[in-house]
């Protein structure tokens, strides 16, 4: 039963990390958008339109991590290798 414990621990640590890289991401992004449309307001609109594309990116990247650590939390296929050694 140790497995389901890793297993926990690991979708755990897949969701935190991928958030926690995600809001970094985010922010960085945001921060330069905000330089640079300071800078040259002129370009501001075609900066904006990229830096969306972007966070729809980014946020799809940790959408999917989500995703994989909730199917190894419901779907756990190392269960099925750990009862087949237990026979």
């Amino acid at each position: 039963m140790e497995v389901i414990s890793f297993v926990a621990l690991a979708a755990g640590l897949i969701i935190g990390l991928g958030a926690v890289g995600a809001c970094i991401g985010i922010g960085l992004m945001g921060s330069k958008f905000l330089e640079s449309a300071a800078r040259q307001p002129e370009l501001m609109g075609e900066l904006q339109t990229k830096m969306f594309l972007l966070v729809g990116l980014i946020d799809a990247a940790f959408i999917i991590g989500v995703g994989i650590a909730l199917w190894f939390a419901t779907a756990n296929p190392f269960l099925g290798q750990l009862a087949q050694i237990a026979k």
